[in-house]
C-alpha cells in the first residue's frame, strides 16, 4: 500500500497535495496535508478517538458503510503521532 499519514492513516498517493509541509517548506513525508502543514498538526489537540471518528465520518460519506469504516480505522490509535 506504500506511505501513510502517520495521524489519520490516509495513503500518501491519496493526498492531493501529496503530503504535509515541514517549517522549512519541504514535503512530509509521515503526515498528509489534512492533518500537518507549516511544520505543525492542523488540531494539535485532537485525540486518536477523535480523528478515527472524523475517518469513519470521511468514509461514510464517500460510501462506506460505517463498520467498514471503523475497521479501516481501527489502527488510528496506533499511529506514529498517537504513540508519542
Amino acid at each position: 500500500m506504500g506511505q501513510i499519514c502517520q495521524s489519520c492513516g490516509m495513503p500518501l498517493t491519496q493526498d492531493s497535495q501529496g503530503g504535509g509541509s515541514n517549517a522549512n517548506g519541504s514535503k512530509s513525508t509521515e503526515y498528509c496535508s489534512l492533518c500537518y502543514g507549516d511544520g505543525a498538526f492542523i488540531s494539535p489537540d485532537m485525540t486518536a478517538a477523535e480523528m478515527q471518528q472524523i475517518g469513519i465520518r470521511a468514509l461514510k460519506q464517500k460510501g462506506v458503510p460505517r463498520p467498514i469504516g471503523w475497521l479501516l480505522t481501527r489502527t488510528v490509535p496506533r499511529l506514529g503521532r498517537w504513540r508519542t
